[in-house]
């Protein structure tokens, strides 16, 4: 496989997973994290590496080594694995989905910006999702039943328990404390916002097509994925909170040997659901809009990582990366004709919400 992103949390999941079921691994792509990469080169032996920046190129113990995005397509357009594991965080994951649909791979997909962004310019079928959430859904959604809506579940973020008054005051680190478990800064921010959410809403629509979806909150994060059939029943997908199961499926197509302990529902005890709401989440305000018009995921995922950016920098508050998003949706109201219309929009948002300070 062709692994993006080798040195995240899925990344590293992914190669965990491959060693148990002995899968070669052809390429390696990483950011910053040099020495875990070397790491990973020595146990895995990859035909091809790749890092962000040029000057790490020396850093790194393999004789091909590429760097930046143009490296990147390069690797995926010479490799001769059928398959590309894309675990790059933003939008800069979005050409090497391009990339690997037209040369024909398949593309097990964690990058949520892809779909957000360009779900409307992509082959679907050549798609399949890591995210628990949409896994839950693909894995429940086997009958000819008639289905009335999907839902997905959320953990509630950094502030789940915070009095909403003092949300205003929180801190870049008081967002990065997460009550679940531990993930990268953007994740973990959109998490507290509740716009990772809204994306994976977004991405179930172009993976499963127009209809219902919402979220809830269940903050064991136990359960994944719920459907609601027309005859009144519904099912849920429970399992631990670990990628290696959604990544076993993706990388082998089936699976019958155990992955994960089963969960054991007299440990558990009991679940807590709550609702998502705009006064906690203010973003929530724009979900069935957004729902109904999908093509304009790419203004609200570039005016989002413009305002993270500010918000990391110290110049805008935790509320105002939900404010800003909104304010560019309402803004930018064009839907893309085109691939190329949507890394058109995605710097004219970008560029329009670094103005505003």
């Amino acid at each position: 496989m062709i692994l993006l992103g080798s040195t995240g949390s899925i990344g590293v999941n992914a190669l965990l997973v491959a060693e148990q079921f002995g899968l070669s691994v052809d390429t390696l792509v990483a950011g910053r994290n040099i020495s875990l990469l070397n790491e990973q080169i020595q146990k895995h032996s990859p035909k091809c590496v790749v890092v962000l920046n040029p000057q790490d190129i020396s850093a790194v113990n393999h004789p091909y080594v590429l760097a930046g995005e143009d490296g990147i397509l390069h690797a995926i357009e010479d490799s001769p694995s059928n398959l590309v594991v894309n675990a790059l965080v933003g939008f800069a994951g979005l050409r090497p989905t391009l990339r690997a649909i037209e040369c024909g791979k398949r593309v097990a997909l964690a990058n949520k910006e892809s779909l957000v962004a360009a779900g409307a310019f992509m082959d679907i079928s050549k798609i399949q999702p890591i995210d628990s959430e949409h896994f839950g859904l693909w894995y429940l959604n086997t009958s000819a039943r008639a289905i009335e809506r999907m839902v997905i579940t959320a953990s509630g973020g950094a502030f789940r328990d915070w009095p909403i008054e003092k949300i205003q005051e929180a801190t870049l680190k008081d967002a990065l404390n997460h009550p679940n478990w531990s993930m990268g800064q953007k994740i973990t921010i959109d998490s507290a916002s509740m716009m990772n959410k809204m994306f994976e809403l977004l991405e179930a629509r172009w993976l499963f097509g127009e209809g219902e979806y919402d979220a809830v909150i269940e903050t064991k994060s136990i359960i994944h994925a719920l459907i609601d059939y027309r005859d009144g029943s519904t099912t849920a997908h429970l399992a631990r909170a670990n990628m290696q199961l959604p990544i076993a499926y993706a990388l082998m197509g089936e699976m019958e040997q155990k992955i994960l302990q089963s969960v054991n529902l007299l440990e558990v005890g009991s679940l807590e659901f709550r609702e998502i709401t705009r006064e906690r989440y203010p973003i929530w305000e724009i979900r069935k809009e957004l729902l109904r018009k999908p093509k304009r995921g790419v203004v609200v995922n570039a005016a989002n990582e413009a305002a993270i950016e500010l918000f990391v920098e110290g110049k805008i508050s935790f509320l105002e990366i939900s404010k800003q998003v909104i304010h560019a949706f309402e803004r930018f109201d064009e839907e893309p004709k085109c691939i190329e219309d949507v890394f058109g929009i995605d710097t004219e948002v970008r560029r329009y919400i670094k103005s505003l300070r």
